[in-house]
């Protein structure tokens, strides 16, 4: 299965170091800031996920069919197990790895994770975006983003986001380069119970602190710090959800910390 993802790498062309998961709606090129300006000596895999960017958008459309892509790529490109960086609904698929395949895994850290969350709030979340899919014009869709989580994210950044992901639509309008089948989907997907880690699997997770209400609720931390004990880590970054964006330097040095 690994030609149904498109992935980028970084860093050395040596076996990955580091997996790098992305979001709901993003792809593998928002980690390109942080690995070439900060995490250059680390050999990075940053996929897009199943339903994103140029990586397939057929069916189906769940976390397990994107943890089988993933086991796929690694067990092709990896001379053993690797560290999963994996913000929001990349956490989701991280943790699951991590569950099915330990052999993959040597750690996570988990940015701002998206999992076992409210299924009401998913549906709310799922109904806005069926009802305005798309966007008039690039200055509308830049528009979207800055009013919300990306709010603090530098304009060079939202530039190159726009440039990569931003496509002109079959209507004449644009959207995201997405398949909006697969992120419905995916919304409910992260309402499903959290995945835990096998025990002795290093998990960091990063909470930030300005996204209201949380991604990161105090089950998942519950969850979490129960099943690892002392191999589990929670953090506080003073930022909304877009953490390796909004905080490249603060996330590379908590990268460089864990994986050495």
């Amino acid at each position: 299965m690994t030609d149904v993802l498109s992935v980028r790498r970084f860093g050395p062309r040596t076996p990955p170091r580091i997996l790098a998961l992305h979001g709901l709606t993003g792809h593998g090129q928002r980690w390109e800031t942080l690995a070439v300006r900060h995490l250059a000596e680390y050999p990075i895999l940053a996929p897009d996920l199943l339903g994103h960017g140029r990586s397939s958008w057929a069916a189906p459309w769940t976390i397990e069919a994107n943890v089988a892509a993933l086991a796929d790529l690694l067990d092709a490109e990896a001379d053993g197990p690797v560290w999963v960086v994996a913000h929001s609904f990349g956490g989701a698929v991280a943790l699951r790895l991590a569950e099915s395949r330990t052999d993959l895994v040597e750690g996570l850290i988990l940015l701002d994770p998206a999992v076992g969350l409210d299924g009401n709030w998913m549906r709310e979340i799922a109904d806005a975006m069926l009802q305005s899919p798309d966007f008039a014009d690039r200055a509308e869709a830049r528009a979207d983003k800055t009013s919300g989580s990306w709010g603090e994210v530098d304009d060079d950044e939202l530039d190159l986001e726009l440039d990569e992901h931003l496509i002109t639509l079959p209507n004449g309008r644009v959207g995201w380069r997405i398949g909006i089948p697969a992120v419905m989907s995916y919304w409910s997907e992260l309402a499903r119970p959290v995945a835990v880690p096998t025990a002795g699997t290093p998990t960091t997770v990063v909470r930030a602190l300005r996204t209201q209400p949380p991604y990161v609720t105090d089950e998942l931390v519950a969850t979490l710090r129960a099943a690892l004990g002392s191999e589990f880590t929670l953090l506080e970054f003073d930022c909304d959800h877009m953490v390796p964006l909004a905080k490249p330097a603060e996330t590379a040095r908590l990268i460089r910390d864990l994986v050495g």
